[in-house]
């Protein structure tokens, strides 16, 4: 019995040096990520704003006397007028198909049928890549470039020397030089035929099945060969829409809407603004709001980069606090306008971060007294 208790004493001074030593690791290790966290904590952004850090940033502490400038815009109500539908002129291009009519007024004996038999009828004439058209009495006339019209009275002229007062109708039946085509984020894209009427910019799209996106998130580019531009699906929607001219593009993408979330909320990362006009409050729930066992209500920050004065085009960097703990910052929340690019940041509590380090420390404890116990 004397061996066993001088030989656990032996081994017990070894065994509590140990656990000291893990103890002394894991609080050396705690001292150098004291009150670590996913981003930085309240005091650390007040000091940034008042000794101006590497890059200056203007603090905002957000109530009811300083949020006019930042707050939402009000909807604009839709309008009133529509699109117009007057038909674009249309000009023949290579690939095109015509169907082409010539008659003749000789009753009998004529080189063409006469209009009261429906003349002679010339189908799916193609306009070849050389924007020229094979057509008997006719040759390979150059017809890229030209209107219906004017083919017609080419035809017209290039007959008359076999017929007696020729008669010619023609007209498009594939029409590569009419069509506009629509691609991108839409359902069924295409080329789209403008043999039944001008298309607009709302026809095109929804027969290529409508953007997969919604509205808001929906970039529109136009290309007409001649300029293009860009708008929102949401503002055609609003009474912007218009004929698109014959040959036109027309490209839906994902518009660059978004905002990043982090800190203690309960989705963090990459999501899109709920709406064309989102507020703070909004984009909370989106992320479905702040953690209640980790967050810090009375530290929720949006950080932003704001254009700068039109003389300086260096971008203003900015940072909004919203105190959440106060019952009356949820109507400022419902307010401040959120932009797309913005980072909107929900600080830890400091009794969360003290459990991080207290956790470790208890573990080590409970373990030290278990092999000390041995």
């Amino acid at each position: 019995m004397t061996n066993f208790a001088l030989l656990y004493g032996a081994y017990r001074r070894p065994l509590r040096g140990i656990s000291l030593l893990l103890l002394s690791t894991v609080l050396a290790g705690c001292a150098g990520n004291i009150l670590s966290g996913s981003g930085p904590s309240i005091r650390a952004i007040q000091q940034g704003a008042e000794e101006q850090s590497d890059v200056p940033y203007t603090l905002v502490d957000l109530s009811a006397t300083t949020i006019a400038p930042f707050m939402r815009v009000r909807e604009a109500e839709p309008a009133p007028q529509v699109s117009t539908t007057a038909n674009p002129e249309i000009r023949l291009s290579a690939g095109d198909v015509l169907t082409i009519m010539v008659a003749d007024t000789v009753a009998e004996g004529g080189t063409f049928a006469p209009l009261a038999s429906g003349g002679t009828v010339f189908e799916n004439v193609r306009v070849s890549p050389k924007g020229q058209i094979s057509l008997p009495y006719v040759g390979r006339p150059k017809v890229a470039g030209k209107t219906l019209y004017e083919v017609e009275t080419l035809i017209q002229e290039s007959v008359r020397n076999v017929a007696v007062e020729p008669q010619v109708h023609v007209s498009l039946v594939g029409d590569l030089s009419g069509s506009v085509l629509v691609a991108g984020a839409v359902k069924q894209p295409g080329r789209f035929s403008a043999l039944n009427g001008p298309l607009t910019l709302l026809d095109a799209i929804n027969q290529a099945g409508g953007p997969v996106l919604e509205p808001h998130l929906t970039r529109v580019v136009v290309r007409t060969g001649k300029k293009s531009y860009t708008m929102n699906y949401e503002e055609i929607l609003n009474g912007r829409n218009h004929v698109v001219p014959p040959s036109s593009e027309i490209v839906l993408e994902r518009a660059r809407k978004r905002f990043v979330a982090m800190g203690a909320v309960t989705t963090p990362g990459l999501h899109d603004l709920p709406s064309n006009n989102p507020s703070l409050l909004e984009v909370l729930g989106v992320v479905g709001g702040l953690r209640e066992a980790q967050s810090d209500a009375s530290g929720v920050f949006v950080f932003r980069l704001a254009e700068g004065p039109a003389k300086e085009n260096e971008p203003q960097a900015q940072v909004f606090r919203l105190n959440l703990s106060d019952p009356a910052a949820i109507f400022l929340a419902r307010q401040f306008l959120v932009h797309p690019e913005d980072a909107v940041y929900v600080t830890n509590a400091a009794v969360y971060e003290w459990q991080k380090i207290i956790s470790p420390i208890v573990q080590v404890l409970v373990l030290g007294r278990a092999v000390n116990s041995f």
